[in-house]
């Protein structure tokens, strides 16, 4: 479902991504897994159309996300870090409009929202503001607004980030049970080891933009000889502190918000 050879994204004199090659197959729930800076979020946006490759392929369900981004983008779905809901209207108008700019048909998007917001637990909150939910509850509706124009590839980019371990663990629940029941492909990124290790059946690490180690969680405890998945990601990756530019942070909440215009 995607494919990922040789890419290369450079700016200036800096090799962001270096020579990166991977597969994800369809169904399945792959995490991306990096320190900061390593290479994650200019991946995610050459993946999602928003970055133009410097030199590599990719194929999202056998398209050119860069040569033909609007068939692309039909075929998944986004959930960024920086929220992206409409805060003054109500949770089916975010679901609603989101339809609509998709060209969802109505009556179509009428039972998906209802279908959708009733397995997230939202479907009594409908007619509620946004802004009045929890940071749990918003999560859990940009993800089911995610899923509403039927895409066979979800991304999440740091999905539970700064949620309660009982959010973290409803969320992934939600999306574990739409991943078995549409076989959805899920890519995600996290920080929360004991995610990753729970909830993907593959695991790619990165760093310094290139792919130092991937296979089952299993498989990387066993390369590394660690019995935990973070002394594994800590062998692979070094201990030193990394600090993400503020440059490259700034990037992704500028392309976001084009994203959401």
């Amino acid at each position: 479902m995607i494919h990922v050879e040789n890419l290369v994204k450079t700016f200036g004199d800096v090799r962001a991504v270096d020579g990166v090659s991977f597969d994800v197959r369809a169904g399945e729930i792959f995490a991306f897994l990096g320190p900061n800076g390593a290479g994650k979020t200019t991946t995610i946006q050459m993946l999602t159309t928003l970055l133009r490759p410097t030199s590599g392929a990719i194929a999202i369900d056998g398209l050119d996300p860069a040569g033909r981004p609007l068939e692309a983008r039909r075929r998944f779905g986004i959930v960024f870090q920086d929220p992206s809901l409409d805060q003054e209207l109500t949770a089916y108008e975010n679901m609603d409009l989101h339809g609509v700019l998709y060209h969802v048909p109505r009556k179509a998007r009428a039972a998906r929202t209802q279908s959708l917001l009733t397995l997230f637990e939202l479907w009594d909150r409908k007619d509620t503001r946004v802004k009045t939910f929890s940071g749990g509850m918003k999560r859990r509706l940009e993800i089911a607004r995610s899923f509403l124009h039927t895409p066979k590839i979800l991304f999440l980019d740091e999905p539970t980030l700064g949620l309660d371990p009982q959010s973290r663990n409803q969320l992934w629940t939600h999306v574990r049970r739409l991943n078995d029941a549409e076989g959805v492909t899920v890519f995600l990124t996290t920080h929360y080891m004991d995610e990753a290790e729970r909830v993907a059946h593959r695991i790619a690490v990165i760093d310094h933009g290139r792919i130092v180690a991937q296979g089952t969680p299993a498989e990387l405890k066993q390369q590394t000889n660690t019995d935990a998945l973070e002394a594994a990601f800590l062998a692979l990756t070094g201990t030193s502190i990394r600090d993400e530019s503020a440059n490259a942070a700034d990037q992704m909440r500028q392309v976001a918000r084009m994203w959401r215009r």
